[in-house]
Formats: structure tokens, sequence, C-alpha cells
């Protein structure tokens, strides 16, 4: 079975009949959409290409009898707390049975955040941490006032760019542009419980845009296989980072020289969404944390896409059997000639780091910090600081060698030091 054919069976046993993905599906965004509700809010991102893709989705709900109340302007990139807020007020003047969301993650991030601020109120810090949304809303369900109790208003979720399976999962990214910090919202009762996505509506997308995206889905498999050592799902976390990592790291160079090569954007879509499907079976850790802090200088999927080599190194003795399956991938894919199954520990870390890094550079990527425009020594402080916080302890959780906060700055600092220099030998490997 090839690698699509493995993957497209991945994302039916995932999803089932609740998500259509492949061609000409957007299409079927009303039928999906339409025993959800009659009346629609569409959300929508602003990027090249966008407009005709709320035109085709507008008139499939038109189709299929959902009435469109109003059209709604998204998120900037990283979901900005005040579009957050802004999206919550609009979706709750409008009062909507059903949000249909057409965009990126960010977009579509802000989108999940807002249906809960039309539910339930504000501010959105309220629900940063893990299943929040759900306390408040059994809250709400047993408080008299409420009568017949409070119910999330369903988000149909059209993603237009292969890279953050927001359309997915259980995760809101919010930022705080004034502290330039990410934080999260985690929790099933933001599910889409539909989705689309026409994976040939990214052609639009601009190579670096595609790269950034291809990086992200790359950091959700790895991490999630990285965090799933020991534990009983790391069979299925392994099935799919080895498809998803595979259909990324072969295709992602076609897809950034010839934006309209089909096939490529297909194994993107397909790679990113499986990445989507791993943080539904585990969760992210240290790269995705330390990305949190990164945000005025990189996105998403270039900060991720630096941080995880130097992460490998310090988790290596944890995670030997993840790092010869991927060391394989990378092997076959010209990225390094180290023998792999050779190797063991730090050193097995280090050749896989290597070929990381080296995928970066073909694809034109920085590999350090230092050599990012507008990074400075405050960035590594606010990235240890982000650390400990209780609302990200999540990550640190997550991490196959966990740390606590006061493991923090003796193991994390010299991680953040090597990625700033580009020297894995600064990494501290726990005793």
């Amino acid at each position: 079975m090839s690698d699509f054919d493995k993957a497209r069976q991945l994302l039916w046993e995932f999803k089932g009949d609740r998500y259509a993905f492949g061609a000409e599906v957007l299409t079927k965004t009303g039928e999906m959409a339409s025993p959800l509700g009659k009346s629609a809010a569409v959300v929508h991102g602003t990027h090249t290409g966008i407009g005709e893709v709320v035109d085709r989705v507008k008139g499939s709900l038109r189709s299929a009898g959902v009435t469109v109340l109003g059209e709604l302007v998204g998120a900037a990139p990283n979901a900005p707390r005040e579009d957050v807020s802004r999206l919550g007020e609009q979706v709750g003047e409008l009062k909507p049975e059903v949000i249909v969301v057409i965009g990126g993650g960010s977009t579509i991030d802000a989108a999940k955040a807002a249906g809960v601020l039309a539910t339930l109120g504000g501010p959105v810090d309220r629900y940063f941490g893990t299943a929040l949304v759900t306390a408040a809303l059994r809250r709400a369900q047993d408080n008299a006032l409420a009568a017949g109790g409070k119910e999330l208003i369903p988000v149909v979720a059209v993603q237009t760019a292969a890279s953050s399976g927001a359309h997915l999962t259980k995760y809101s990214n919010v930022t705080d542009l004034e502290t330039g910090q990410k934080k999260l919202i985690v929790d099933e009762a933001i599910v889409p419980p539909r989705a689309v996505f026409q994976y040939d509506v990214t052609t639009s997308m601009p190579p670096g845009f595609t790269a950034d995206g291809a990086l992200d889905g790359i950091a959700h498999l790895i991490e999630v296989l990285y965090g799933a050592v020991g534990r009983d799902f790391y069979g299925k976390a392994a099935e799919v980072a080895a498809v998803g990592v595979r259909l990324i790291v072969n295709y992602v160079e076609r897809a950034v020289a010839e934006p309209t090569d089909l096939e490529a954007r297909e194994a993107l879509g397909l790679g990113t969404d499986l990445g989507g499907y791993a943080i539904m079976i585990g969760g992210t850790n240290g790269g995705h944390l330390t990305s949190f802090s990164l945000v005025d200088i990189l996105s998403h999927g270039r900060a991720c896409a630096i941080m995880n080599p130097y992460y490998t190194v310090f988790f290596a003795p944890a995670i030997e059997e993840p790092l010869r399956l991927l060391g394989g991938i990378y092997r076959d894919a010209g990225l390094t000639q180290a023998n792999v199954d050779a190797l063991s520990g730090r050193d097995l870390g280090m050749a896989v780091a290597e070929a990381m890094i080296a995928l970066s550079q073909r694809i034109g990527f920085p590999t350090t910090l230092g050599e990012v425009e507008g990074f400075t020594e405050g960035h590594i402080e606010r990235a240890l600081a982000a650390a400990k916080d209780p609302q990200l302890k999540m990550k640190l959780q997550n991490m196959p060698v966990p740390l606590t906060a006061e493991m923090v700055d003796e193991y994390m600092g010299p991680i953040l030091e090597a990625a700033r220099d580009g020297d894995l030998s600064r990494i501290k490997n726990v005793s």
C-alpha cells in the first residue's frame, strides 16, 4: 500500500464521515453543515485565493438550505486575542446555529475560541489550559438560570492551508501580542464536529508559507512520537508518524519549488492532517513550548523547525526507537549518511538532529535562533519563564524526559543557548 493510500485509510479511521478531504470536497460543505444548523456565520481568512473558496462554500451552504447570516473577517497570524474577542462579540450578535470557518490554522483557532466566548462569555484567559471549556459548560448546565443548559455553537472547519491540523483537533492557540506569548485552549469540546479540506486549494500558498506548514506538520508528528515512548499508544503514534513524516519529507521540496504540483500538495495535505491525528493521540512538547515565546520573530512552523533538532538531542537517550524510525526516513531521503541502526543514545540523537537541520537548509529555513532577525536574549528569558507557567504545564509533562518547573533553567537553558548558537554540544542530558 502506498503512503497516500495508507494516509487516507488512517484519516478515515480517525474521523470517518465527519471529515471530507481530497478532490472536489468543497461542494460537500453544505451537507456537512446542514445537520448542525440552518443559519451560519461565515468566518474567513484574507489570504490570496480565499475569495474563490469562500464563494464555493457559500454556494454549497445555500444549496443545502443553510442561510448565511453574515461574513466575518478571521484572524491575523497566531490568532491575536483582540481578533478572538472581536469574533466572539460578532458571532454573539449574529446568533448563528453553526459557525463555518474558512481559512488556515490561525483563523480556525480564532473561530473555535470565538464560539466559546459567544456561548460562555470571556475573557479568553479563563479557558487557557486543559478541559476548562468543558468545566465551564458543566457549570452553566448545572446553573438553574441556564434553562436547558448551554452547548457550544458547532463549528464546520474548512481548511485552506496544509499546516496546523486546526480543523481536526482540540487545540486553539491564542496570542497576547503585548507580551509576545502564545497560550493554549486544550479541550475536546472545541473539536470541530465536521471538517473539509480540498487539498488543491493550497496551491495559492506562497513557498515560505508552504514550508512553514509542512514543518509544523513534522513537529506534530515527531513530538507526539517522542512523548509516546513507553505508553500504550506508542504503536499507533509510530504508525501515523512514519506515514506522515515520509509524505512531508519526500514532497516538501517539490511543493516549495512548484506550487501547482498537485501530487506534492496532496502529500503535504495528507501528511499535515496526520499531524492533526497525532496530536489527538498524544501531545506536543519541547519544540512547541518554546515556539510559543517566539511569535514576534518567527512563524510557528519555523520556530518548531529550529527548536526540534536541539530537543531531539536532549531527549535522545529516552527515545532510541523513534529516532531509528525517523533516522531511516531521513536517510532514505538523502538527508543523512549515518548508520542509524548502529548508533544509540546521544550519538543517535545527534545524527537525526543533523538530518533535520539538513532538511531545513534545503528549503531555505534558518537553523539557529541567532540568525533570526529580531532575536534577543530576552526571547530566551521569555521562553524559560513560559515553561514555568502552570497554564503550559502540559508541555513539560508531555516531554519524554519530563521536566519540573524547578529543572527548567538547568536543562532547558542550555537547549535554548544551543539553538541560539547552532552548537549541539552545549545540550546537557539528564543523567
